[in-house]
């Protein structure tokens, strides 16, 4: 080339490196002669000239976990800018080969970046003057070996060997238990991770001040792992710990723990609440969504890159270490603590139907209720109808944490029969996106105010982005009555109707009642009420008050016409109820309609559920200034009664 452009072999390499040292018409004729003698430059002989391979290793346990995936595009982006490039090297979570695997990436390569690394502090401490210039993360690299209060290469002891980005994993434990505390669980487990893992060490760090703060807290610990499979292998012992919260060492062990909780039955939040760590992309989009810490994943690669880039210029000042926050997403998944009261004998409580306001005698050995005999009160973050004694009957959840494809709604869940049996579900196995008891419909204009798929004609169930979601506006409890004013909004968050709320309880004999009334106004314009059955789906008439009950051991459903979900379905029989056995306790749900009755949409078989519908088989037009009126009055029972019985319940309540 030099001969061709008549020009010196220096005058070659200048122009090849870019340099702009030479005058623009040499260059142009030094490149001219490359293109006519179809000459590349050697990248690897450049390299062996320079003692520079322009790569580095980054070195983790486990190339499948999404947080070490993105700290990988961190680092790649931030070295790509300075003309590097990154190989991996995956340990496979084996402490006793990471050494060996360390050493050989980095003969292949100028630097090393150790994610997480598995291995002992004395063996950390050994390694790293093989293999510097290196970065360490998620771990304090330790100090060098010493004998003579020099380390290796002369450097003194105070002097960066390696620099260390760290992630407050103590401070994002705490954060976790706290966040379960003031939601009232008291008795939560923990999924370890890996044995030899430094951040797991620092999550249980954060549990023990949790502990610190709250001695009334009891943790439990289970090994587990740091995987997906880890987390549904321990599902059988999360559910033998009778715990109300499950803390994971990441958020891939909670998925699992999810699939396994989904698998057994178990409703999350409902029944126990799950947490995770590094809040990887997947976490929102979890069912439900999961309840996580943020940590930044990509920003501790790029700043990765950023030290190594300094420990390798020797003109630089790397730091020693730098810590990282978190920050906690509270989700779905985690919830208030299950009310689950003790049974009690209600024989010598009860009033005589019809004595709303009498004061219920206590039993001798049990504290004298306060106030009125049935009362709504605010408890932390809901509200609660407190029974005899101040037994919880009932909880109102505002239902913020629903998630936007369940259109979220406020509810009742749980709702208790005076024994403490529970005769609602909410966000349960077969349907995620039933709540207790509440108003939901399928189609208001359109908008979906039930949640998840919509039925379209010839298409089938499709999930569209049409969910809606109710606020409240006004709430006002006061003894045995709840008031509610609430805005149904469309899924663009315009104002559809206005809803009049009232929730009235009164002690029965033996049981208690619960009267809910909804007035739906077309406050904003005419409204269409549909359903499933009105565009296309026949029997599906559903919308309206629902109220899902919980699986049972059995079920059986009671009408005028006689038993079985098929005479009640689609009936005007102006009371249901369903009789069922949970273990040895027999309860019976009682639901009446009063005033004019509406065709019942009744399920027992897939699952036990029943509304009023407001759009059987024909659309229900509201004009523009216009009402509908529904409810339901519900009698809960502690026994289980006949037809006969269950009818007389019926006309007293109404």
């Amino acid at each position: 080339m030099a001969k061709a452009a008549g020009v010196s072999r220096a005058t070659v390499s200048r122009v090849m490196n870019g340099r702009s040292t030479v005058a623009a018409d040499i260059a142009e004729r030094v490149r001219e002669a490359a293109e006519q003698l179809s000459y590349r430059p050697s990248n690897a002989a450049r390299n062996l000239a320079l003692g520079r391979t322009r790569t580095v290793a980054l070195v983790m346990p486990d190339v499948g976990n999404p947080v070490f995936q993105q700290i990988l595009h961190g680092v790649m982006n931030a070295a790509d800018e300075d003309g590097y490039r990154v190989l991996v090297a995956d340990t496979a979570e084996d402490q006793t080969q990471e050494a060996a695997i360390a050493l050989e990436a980095r003969l292949r390569c100028d630097a090393l970046v150790l994610v997480s690394p598995r291995m002992s502090d004395d063996d950390l401490g050994k390694l790293i003057p093989e293999v510097e210039p290196v970065v360490v993360l998620n771990r304090q690299a330790p100090p060098p070996p010493r004998a003579d209060g020099t380390a290796p290469g002369g450097r003194q002891v105070n002097d960066v060997l390696a620099p260390s980005l760290l992630v407050d994993y103590e401070g994002a434990a705490v954060q976790v238990i706290e966040h379960l505390v003031t939601l009232g669980h008291t008795r939560l487990v923990y999924l370890a991770g890996p044995g030899a893992s430094a951040s797991d060490a620092q999550r249980r760090a954060g549990i023990r001040r949790a502990l610190a703060r709250h001695p009334h807290l009891d943790v439990q610990e289970i090994p587990a792992g740091p995987d997906i499979a880890a987390g549904h292998a321990a599902t059988g012992a999360v559910l033998d710990g009778r715990a109300t919260a499950a803390v994971a060492f990441n958020d891939l062990v909670a998925f699992g723990l999810l699939a396994g909780l989904n698998e057994a039955g178990v409703a999350v939040p409902a029944d126990i609440s799950v947490a995770g760590f590094d809040d990887i992309d997947l976490a929102r989009y979890a069912t439900p969504a999961l309840t996580t810490v943020a940590v930044p994943q990509a920003e501790l690669g790029r700043h990765a890159w950023k030290e190594l880039a300094a420990v390798m210029d020797d003109d630089a000042q790397p730091a020693r270490s730098a810590r990282f926050t978190t920050e906690l997403e509270v989700r779905a998944s985690t919830g208030p603590v299950p009310v689950r009261p003790e049974r009690v004998h209600v024989t010598d409580r009860a009033v005589p139907a019809g004595e709303p306001g009498q004061q219920a005698t206590p039993a001798d050995d049990a504290p004298a209720p306060s106030g009125t005999t049935l009362n709504w009160s605010e408890d932390q973050d809901a509200i609660v109808l407190h029974g005899p004694a101040g037994t919880p009957l009932a909880r109102r959840e505002s239902g913020e944490r629903i998630p936007p494809v369940h259109a979220p709604r406020p509810y009742l869940h749980p709702v208790h029969t005076l024994g403490g049996t529970p005769l609602t579900d909410s966000g349960p196995v077969d349907h995620r996106h039933h709540y207790g008891v509440g108003m939901a419909v399928a189609d208001v204009n359109g908008t979906s105010h039930w949640g998840g798929r919509t039925f379209i004609e010839h298409v089938g169930p499709t999930l569209l982005q049409n969910h809606g979601r109710q606020i409240t506006s006004d709430l006002r409890p006061a003894g045995a009555a709840l008031t509610e004013t609430l805005a149904w909004l469309d899924e663009h968050g315009g104002r559809q109707l206005t809803e009049e709320r009232t929730l009235t309880a009164r002690l029965l004999e033996d049981g208690w009642a619960l009267d809910w009334r909804s007035t739906l106004r077309a406050t904003e314009g005419p409204l269409e009420i549909r359903s499933p059955a009105t565009n296309g789906r026949p029997g599906a008439g559903y919308g309206g008050l629902f109220w899902r009950l919980p699986i049972a051991d059995s079920t059986r459903v009671l009408s005028v016409a006689g038993e079985g979900e098929t005479l009640a379905h689609g009936s005007s029989s102006p009371w249901i109820a369903f009789t069922q056995r949970h273990g040895d306790r027999p309860t019976t749900l009682v639901l009446a309609q009063p005033g004019t009755v509406r065709p019942w949409f009744v399920r027992s078989a897939e699952y036990p559920g029943a509304c009023p519908a407001l759009a059987w088989d024909a659309p229900l037009v509201v004009p523009a200034g216009g009402s509908v009126t529904t409810g339901l009055v519900a009698a809960l029972f502690d026994t289980e009664l006949d037809a006969g019985e269950a009818a007389a319940v019926a006309e007293a309540i109404v």
